[in-house]
Parts: C-alpha cells; structure tokens; sequence
C-alpha cells in the first residue's frame, strides 16, 4: 500500500488549533510580526472549531474595570480561592489585566452584548456578562483569516505530532501531521510553534444514555490534543491531575450558570432542602478555603454528591420558583423571562432546549434535574491542567520566568487556552486574550531568534510509518475474520 504524497510547509510561527485562543493568537501575531510568516492549521473549519463552536450565552471572564467592577487583583484573589491555593497569579492575573480590551475588541467586531437602558453592559454574575453568542465563533475567526490570510490556514488536517531540532531535542521545529478529506501527509518547519488545541473530554464515560449517548458537556471534538502533542516531547506539565466536574442539567448538559446567577434558581434535593445550607459545616473540615465566598467549586459539588450519597437525590434546579419571582403575575414580564430562559440554551446548549421541548417541560410550571457530569480535563474553564509555562516578565518570580511570556520547558514552544496550566477561568475571553499574549511573546522570540529549525529527517520518516500502521494492518489483514481469536490484528491496529 502506497504511503500517500507528503508536502512540506515552511514558516516562522506555526499556530495549531483553531479555537478561540488560536484565532486570539492568529490575529495579534500578524500586528507585531510584520513580513514573518504565520501559519495555522486545524482540523476542523475555524469558523466552527474549538469549545465555542456551538455559541455561547455568557461571557465568563470580565473584570469590568471601565465600570469600577473589578480588578486583576480581585480575580487573583477569587481563581486562587476557587481552586483552594493551587494556582498561578502571575499567569492569572496577566490574563485578569488584559481580558477587558479583548471583549471590547469582540464587541467592536459585531458580538452582541447585553446592555442596560443607559448603555452599560449587563451583568449576571461578578465576572459574567450575558451576549448572544451563537455566532461569537464566526465572529472571532473572520478577523483571524484577514490576520494572516487565507492561503496560510490549513484546514481539514489533523497534526499528530511534534518535531524537535536534529540538533537540540529541547527545540522546537515544527509539526506532523495528515489530511482528513485529502490523502496527503503534511510537514510544518517552523521557528516557533505556538499550541492552541483543546482540553480532554470523553476520558471518562459521558453521564448521557439512550438517545443522548455521546453528548457531552464540554466540545466533543476537544480530544486532548493540547497534552498528546507537547507531553512526548518532553514537555513539563502542571495539574494534570487535576478534573473539572461541572454541574448540569440532566440529559441536555444546559448550563446553570445563568440560572444561579441572573434568574437566582436554587438547587434543592429530593426532599426539597438546600444542600449548601444542610451541609455546611463540611466546609469547615477544608479551611481557609471552605470559609471564603463564593465557596469555591470542588467544595460545592463534594456537598452535592454527598446528598446524592446519601440517598437524598435526585436534584432539581427550580426554575419554577426562580421565573415566578421574577415575573409575579405580570404576563409580559413572563413572557421576557421564558425568552431569556429559552435564549439561554438556543445561545449554546441547543440540545438541552430540544431536552424541554421533547418532553414537554414548561420550566415556568416544573423544576428540572440537574447532575453532577463525568470529570473533564483542560485548562481554560474552571480546569487548570496544562504546560508548565513562563510567567510574563514584570510579574514572575524568577523561577517562573525563562524569557519569553507563556513559552513551555521547550524552547520556542509556547501555549495558551487549554495549553496553559495552573491558570484556570480563563473561559473563552481569556483563552482569546492568552492567546493573543502567547502570540505577541512569540514573535519577540523570532526577533531574538531568527535562526531556521532543522528538522530530524529520521523522525519525520518514523512518525509518517506510525500514523499510516493503521491502515497498512487494515489493508493486511482485512481478510480474515473479525474473531480476536482468529485475528488478533483486528483490535490493535
């Protein structure tokens, strides 16, 4: 069987993955690195790749310090208490200082955001912000094509994997990889590769069964490329232990952010209690941390799943209650709240507004189950897994530091988004800043560092065979039975 053709890309900075904090990192690259070139590749379209590809109804990350609302030393202070102490504030509050100027940017380039009567932004949450963010992906990936132009994104092809120098293993020189809808092998030489790939979901079974089978909460396509690439070349990590647990509406995954903090839904057990009242002397068991406010997330979920332990499920979130207050017995009040409940999840989560409507749940009338979903590893929602990275300059210690803004352990490797650990709540603002930071670090890297990368023709030759096996034992032994104890090739190609 034939190897398909191999083509070789050269460029200065390599930028894979196209979500939010590539397209963050795409468009910031092309303002400081003037005549260098800066490619992108993803495997998807970047119009509707990354976490984001379904819209979303909030913007989690925002200081609002146009406003007096917040400040980076306040978000500091909540993602360290948030994550009970196990986070970076130099990389916290290098995304908190700069994350307002992106939103802003957002917004000027056609994202719709909630506004008061008098202008100001609305607010749902100390650091959320309500849009209708349907298309925020689109949005964001239109200015990233205009960055570096359209004949230097490469779409539909899947990198696999990192290249290091022939010279020095601790250098990068660029990525590996093939095309899902073309049989052709791609080769990227680069100076500078900046990684902007997903977190892991599907590690752990989904909580979804039946007709839902599949459907997660977090992007399904987010495959852990962001730890596959950098982790076999020798890439320190950081929290990798660490699982996001997020709480959701049972069967659809909606989210409940908007419920608890715009229309001040509860959430109470089958006997109608509220489990952060019954079970609040648990946080005492976990101070410093189990005192502060808001407690943090790991702790509100152990007093969920305590209830649920306990026999004392299922939970519903009481929608009912929350939109009965709101509107009282004004119809056209009502009417409002239904729109805005309904637009939550159109916004985001459409199956969970095919979920209500399927089965006829009016959630005005009834209250509806949410659960605690199967574990998710990343790096940029309420995740901290990810590289080790350096800190920007005027904020790192000086062992966090080794000259260049969110570079990895090798050199001329950088990250962002999901990359990037111990710097957790980043959400789509953030990944979208941090990559623009990552990127602006990059190019300084290229000026101080012009030299070409050499690339290992031997590895470049090893890591083709590997990525064609597959497909060569599947033309070799597709002939006989599908019986492991026939064809022990048949499940391990």
């Amino acid at each position: 069987m034939s190897l398909p053709n191999t083509e070789t890309i050269e460029c200065d900075l390599l930028i894979i993955g196209g979500g939010m904090s590539g397209c963050g990192a795409a468009f910031e690259s092309k303002y400081w690195s003037g005549d260098m070139k800066v490619v992108m590749v993803e495997k998807a379209v970047i119009e509707r790749s990354g976490a984001t590809g379904e819209g979303l109804s909030a913007i989690n990350c925002y200081m609002g310090q146009r406003y007096g609302w917040n400040t980076p030393e306040d978000f500091v202070k909540y993602v360290v208490n948030d994550m009970m102490g196990l986070a970076r504030e130099d990389l916290v509050y290098d995304v908190g200082r700069h994350v307002d100027s992106s939103v802003h940017l957002l917004e000027e380039w056609g994202l719709p955001i909630w506004k008061k009567d008098n202008g100001d932004y609305e607010r749902i949450g100390r650091w959320q912000i309500p849009i209708h963010g349907e298309a925020i992906k689109p949005i964001t990936a239109e200015p990233a094509r205009k960055a570096i132009g359209q004949e230097n994104i490469y779409e539909r092809v899947n990198i696999t994997h990192l290249l290091t120098d022939a010279n020095d293993p601790q250098c990068i020189a660029g990525a590996i990889g093939f095309g899902v809808r073309e049989n052709k092998f791609y080769v990227f030489k680069a100076k500078a590769v900046l990684i902007t790939c997903g977190g892991a979901s599907n590690v752990f079974r989904p909580r979804s069964i039946n007709e839902g089978m599949g459907r997660t909460w977090y992007s399904v396509f987010s495959t852990g490329s962001a730890y596959g690439l950098m982790i076999p070349i020798g890439t320190e990590m950081t929290q990798m232990e660490h699982r996001f647990v997020p709480t959701r509406f049972k069967d659809g995954y909606g989210p409940v952010g908007m419920w608890f903090q715009y229309f001040g839904a509860k959430i109470t057990n089958s006997k109608g209690e509220d489990y952060t009242v019954t079970r609040e002397a648990e946080l005492h068991k976990y101070k410093p941390y189990g005192l502060v406010v808001p407690t943090p997330t790991p702790l509100r979920n152990h007093q969920m799943f305590l209830d649920i332990k306990d026999g004392l499920g299922p939970m519903y979130m009481g929608t009912d209650k929350a939109m009965q207050k709101i509107a009282g017995d004004d119809p056209e009040k009502m009417r409002k709240v239904k729109e805005e409940a309904w637009g939550d999840f159109l916004d985001m989560t459409i199956s969970q507004a095919l979920t209500w409507a399927s089965q006829d749940i009016r959630p005005e009338v009834t209250p509806s189950e949410v659960v605690l979903a199967e574990p998710y590893i990343m790096g940029s929602h309420s995740g901290e897994s990810g590289a080790w990275v350096s800190g920007p300059e005027d904020l790192a210690p000086s062992d966090y530091f080794w000259g260049y803004n969110k570079m990895t352990t090798i050199k001329g490797l950088f990250a962002a988004g999901d990359g990037v650990g111990a710097a957790p709540h980043k959400f789509s603002s953030g990944s979208f800043t941090e990559g623009r930071l990552a990127a602006k670090a990059a190019v300084n890297f290229l000026n101080d560092n012009p030299e070409d990368s050499t690339l290992n023709d031997g590895q470049v030759t090893s890591l083709r065979d590997k990525i064609w096996a597959p497909l060569e034992r599947f033309e070799k032994y597709k002939g006989a039975s599908t019986a492991e104890e026939v064809n022990p090739h048949y499940l391990t190609p």
